[in-house]
């Protein structure tokens, strides 16, 4: 059995999308780590951990700062497998959910409007007091406060950081749990929650396919698994759901 005999048997799909580093790699966003443990030359622990921020704060928001100008230059735009599941979207209406690893607004600029950013927004910052988030793409410093409380307070990139709680974990379990096809594209199953999803999923009985550069971590627990660019496993897959839903 294949997704394709999933697509076939339903006259109604809903399709949970995971999408991680990889999907934006062609659109010229740096993966999270590199080879070595490095986050973009820094230590992770230095530029994505509260205790790093606590440390040296001026390093944190020129990190972000230089991420969100990259974003934000004009130079990255959305690739094939974005558009390729915005186009998925149009048909599928509510159907279909992107839950994202990525930080990138890239989802939304192809055209998708249900998307959950699990680990927060580069395109935003947020109260280090109430956690409200805004919508920020200027620099952000520690000059810079917030519009919900009063006095303003200092705001700080809306970013989930190592032990951190993700975001909206609630809506996707929920989302997990009336699944009939799970599909993981461009993650490589080493960071949690987002890796234990695929258990989930299948728990709840819903088909589950890695679509990944190279096989994850996590392959074995998938029915099935394929491999090559996002920019040409994703537009072939959106096709097929097209062909047969």
């Amino acid at each position: 059995m294949t997704y394709i005999d999933i697509l076939k048997s339903k006259s109604e799909c809903n399709i949970v999308v995971l999408t991680g580093a990889g999907i934006s790699a062609e659109s010229g966003i740096k993966t999270f780590r590199d080879g070595n443990g490095l986050w973009e030359n820094h230590k992770v622990e230095d530029v994505a951990t509260p205790e790093g921020f606590a440390a040296n704060p001026s390093l944190v928001y020129k990190f972000y700062n230089e991420r969100r100008a990259q974003l934000l230059s004009g130079e990255v735009h959305p690739n094939p497998a974005h558009i390729a599941l915005a186009e998925l979207e149009k048909a599928l209406k509510s159907n279909i959910w992107i839950v994202t690893q990525n930080v990138d607004n890239l989802h939304e600029r192809a055209g998708n409007q249900n998307v959950i950013h699990m680990h927060g927004e580069l395109a935003s910052a947020k109260c280090a007091v109430t956690n409200q988030a805004q919508n920020w793409v200027a620099e952000l410093n520690a000059s810079d406060r917030c519009h919900c409380c009063s006095p303003g307070t200092p705001l700080r990139p809306n970013i989930v950081w190592f032990g951190e709680i993700p975001y909206n974990m609630e809506k996707i379990e929920t989302l997990l749990f009336d699944a009939d096809l799970f599909v993981s594209i461009g993650t490589s199953g080493n960071v949690y929650p987002a890796a234990g999803f695929v258990s989930f999923a299948n728990q709840c009985n819903a088909y589950t396919l890695e679509l990944n550069l190279e096989p994850s971590n996590g392959q074995t627990q998938f029915a099935e698994s394929r491999q090559g660019p996002a920019s040409e496993l994703i537009p072939e897959f959106v096709s097929n759901c097209l062909k047969y839903l």
